[in-house]
């Protein structure tokens, strides 16, 4: 590394750029291509201005839109590329020296060709990543200068025991990580588009097959990584068992979080789609992470719940096994009221309100004699807990309301009779 580094190493890289910049650019056939090089892009702009906005207006074509979404953007290099073709046609018509026009072509096509196969990639940021990247290495070769790189970075390293670790390691290492993540998520995303679309799956049993699926292919892809730096991975187990057991005390309540996660995957006890209600908390669940579940309320707020609190605490399911639920109402009459036909028009209106199940029928039940009205509690029974509890009762009781004023029955209010004696009466009692 001292070596690379040294003045009289950096001196020599120095004289030899600057004898290769005179020998092979200050050179009338080299300048005369340059200047050609620098016509045809200009010229492939002025066409590219034209016809991009004529292909555009068949972007959103059924047939040919994908097409031309993926030629859009490669309008310029093959204008330009058809440019250098042209030139370098009529350069051997000529004999006229084409060597830098031939390197332009290759490293344009290459371009071309790398960012057609890169638009497989979904991801734009990956995709523009991948084609420079692999551009790059094309370019290289093109100009035979991808060994003398690879030498360059490679000699360019530090000596760590008996692991020696170079800047190509590192390039190599980063790329082949980078790649194989690539993969492992676009496999996973693959397979977890199967494993949505399967019927015969639960929603818990395939969030559970999803990310277990990847976090083997992230594992393998790191492992594989790892060991293309050339490091031992017996000697990363052991080091890793260790370092393993110390953050594993200082993480006891996340390792538990993720533990609790998976056997809520694995038991079914709550799914996606469940309406649940803790530590008062009521709402369906949306999504089952690694460490919480996310229960979204009717008042748009979600809640990330940790998965051991599902565990640990009490937790009511309204649709576990099945998506009926009973609900209650308590309503009050007056003593003078004709208790039959009350509970004959609760029934009467619960039936009539839109969420309410037919089967079971709603059930009105006389509770008991108070003080100043007698108590009823109308059950009824629903099906969609998840579009809210209290809005279908607060119809019921509407109906409920709207029968009673037609026929008269009445809603009592506490009240108290109050029996004051004379105050005569009083003094003459106390005289005597």
């Amino acid at each position: 590394m001292g070596e690379l580094l040294s003045v009289e190493r950096l001196i020599a890289l120095g004289d030899g750029a600057y004898v290769w910049f005179l020998e092979n650019v200050l050179v009338v056939g080299n300048a005369v291509q340059l200047v050609v090089l620098a016509a045809t892009f200009g010229l492939a702009h002025l066409v590219t201005r034209r016809l991009r906005p004529w292909l555009a207006r068949y972007r959103h074509q059924r047939s040919i839109g994908r097409a031309i979404e993926i030629l859009l953007p490669l309008v310029l290099p093959l204008a330009w590329l058809g440019f250098q073709w042209l030139a370098i046609l009529i350069a051997m018509q000529m004999l006229w020296p084409s060597q830098l026009l031939e390197i332009a072509t290759s490293l344009v096509t290459a371009w071309v060709a790398i960012r057609l196969v890169s638009q497989l990639v979904v991801h734009p940021v990956w995709s523009t990543v991948i084609a420079w990247v692999v551009w790059s290495v094309a370019a290289l070769s093109i100009l035979n200068l991808l060994d003398p790189t690879i030498a360059l970075l490679d000699a360019a390293a530090i000596q760590v025991g008996q692991l020696r670790i170079s800047l190509y390691t590192v390039v190599k290492s980063t790329l082949a990580l980078a790649l194989l993540l690539w993969v492992a998520v676009y496999v996973t995303e693959l397979f977890e588009s199967k494993i949505r679309a399967s019927r015969a799956l639960s929603p818990s049993v395939q969030v559970l097959f999803v990310k277990s699926l990847k976090i083997v292919l992230m594992t393998l892809a790191v492992l594989v990584a790892v060991q293309s730096v050339g490091i031992n991975l017996t000697a990363l187990a052991v080091v890793g068992g260790a370092i393993g057991l110390g953050i594993g005390f200082g993480l006891q309540k996340v390792i538990s979080n993720l533990v609790s996660g998976l056997v809520l995957l694995l038991d079914r006890s709550i799914k996606p789609g469940d309406i649940i209600g803790v530590e008062g908390t009521y709402g369906w669940v949306t999504a089952l992470g690694a460490r919480y579940v996310s229960v979204v309320t009717r008042d748009g707020v979600e809640h990330l719940i940790p998965n051991d609190v599902l565990i640990t605490e009490r937790v009511e399911n309204w649709t576990h096994t099945s998506n009926e639920t009973r609900l209650k109402v308590r309503l009050r009459v007056a003593f003078d009221t004709h208790l039959p036909t009350a509970i004959e028009l609760c029934e009467q209106a619960a039936s009539e309100t839109e969420r309410v199940l037919a089967q079971p029928e709603p059930k009105c039940l006389l509770l008991g004699f108070g003080e100043s009205a007698i108590d009823l509690e109308l059950r009824f029974w629903i099906s969609d807990a998840q579009n809210g509890v209290q809005n279908v009762k607060s119809d019921v009781l509407l109906r409920i309301w709207e029968k009673f004023l037609e026929r008269g029955i009445k809603v009592p209010f506490p009240q108290r009779d109050l029996h004051l004696r004379h105050a005569e009466a009083g003094l003459r009692t106390s005289a005597a």
